[in-house]
């Protein structure tokens, strides 16, 4: 009789370390298409609208690109973040409080404004995503706290910092009570790259941060000492690196470019502020990060993936009559099964005969 054993490798795969995220993207489809069956939808209508539709044409693709530039953006801070073993789950905060700090400089244009705003809109957006995310270190370095759920709480704190103020001073006046700040002045919107395109030059900074943060890790030595001070603490205390620097680096760092993105955000496809500014990003972000294994070039491609994954969810809400919260569903089954798909790194899947056990002698016919 056979049965299936893991066994322990000798050493991590490092095959599986970059066919175990294809191999769970694959058997998401196929729970995916076992779903659309469940819902009473054809799979193949529910495939093409996740995995072609987002592609078909060219404003397919910048739509795809829209939606990808701040999953990018985020991932690649928070690979910083968890490269250095520094768990920041509440990038999303940090994206709302961008947001809300580039929101605030872009309510201070008028008609005679010029294009300097534009600079310090981002610059703002940084700095109120890096000062959210500074007060998770600061915690985390005075007072040892846990950076997990510290990081978590803030998000919501941020969504009510968001809310009070469009719901309170930065309310349009001339809004019909919606709860919105006004819509931005046309100098405060971030350059298009193309007419009848929503794709700012966010998407270029984007590839921007990728070969930063590429030469970063691995072509500099602040890149090494931030790794290893993750990694290895006693022997980064051994070479005389510092484990705060490192914790403030990285949530700094992952804090900015999350504020970055809430910056593009709002001066970008949104063009104010609303109370539907945290869309998610911050979440799916993490995803984005751990299926592109932390490496910025393959960050690249699971940003496209997830942003698949939001435009299906409104396509199937439209077009098949789908709520839209089966794109939190499909982010959710893609992460699920990469933790699975993963156990493959450090175990090899072996097949052995198993051995029948021997009845004692004492429950044999006879007792012989």
């Amino acid at each position: 009789m056979m049965a299936l054993k893991l066994e322990s490798r000798p050493q991590p795969s490092k095959f599986w370390t970059y066919a175990s995220p294809v191999l769970a993207l694959l058997v998401t489809v196929l729970i995916g298409v076992l779903l659309f069956m469940a819902l009473g939808k054809d799979p193949v209508k529910g495939l093409q609208v996740f995995f072609w539709a987002p592609i078909s044409s060219v404003y397919a693709l910048g739509e795809l690109l829209v939606k990808a530039t701040p999953l990018l953006i985020i991932a690649l801070g928070l690979a910083v973040c968890f490269r250095a073993n520094v768990w920041n789950i509440g990038a999303e905060g940090q994206f709302v409080m961008g947001a809300v700090a580039a929101g605030g400089v872009a309510l201070l244009a008028d008609k005679t404004t010029g294009v300097w705003i534009i600079p310090a809109i981002l610059l703002a957006g940084v700095l109120g995503g890096m000062a959210w995310a500074g007060i998770t270190a600061w915690l985390r370095d005075s007072f040892n706290a846990n950076e997990i759920l510290v990081s978590l709480m803030l998000v919501y704190v941020a969504d009510m910092v968001l809310s009070y103020l469009v719901f309170g001073p930065w309310k349009d006046p001339n809004g019909y009570n919606f709860p919105q700040s006004k819509t931005f002045e046309a100098v405060t919107q971030m350059p298009r790259l193309m007419q009848g395109s929503r794709v700012t030059i966010g998407i270029l900074l984007a590839l921007v941060g990728v070969a930063a943060l590429w030469f970063y890790l691995y072509r500099t030595f602040a890149g090494f000492r931030q790794e290893v001070s993750g990694q290895a603490p006693a022997a980064a205390r051994y070479a005389g690196f510092s484990s705060r620097r490192a914790l403030w680096v990285a949530l700094l760092v992952s804090g900015g470019a999350a504020g970055l993105a809430g910056a593009l955000e709002v001066a970008g496809p949104i063009g104010q502020l609303t109370t539907y500014v945290p869309a998610g990003y911050g979440f799916a972000a993490i995803i984005v990060a751990f299926v592109g294994r932390l490496h910025p070039v393959g960050i690249v491609f699971s940003a496209l993936l997830m942003s698949m994954f939001y435009i299906g969810g409104e396509l199937a809400q439209s077009r098949l009559g789908l709520p839209k919260s089966l794109t939190g569903v499909f982010q959710g089954l893609l992460l699920f099964n990469l933790l699975a798909c993963d156990t493959l790194m450090l175990y090899r899947l072996r097949f052995v005969r198993s051995v029948r056990p021997v009845p004692p002698a004492a429950a044999l016919p006879g007792g012989l």
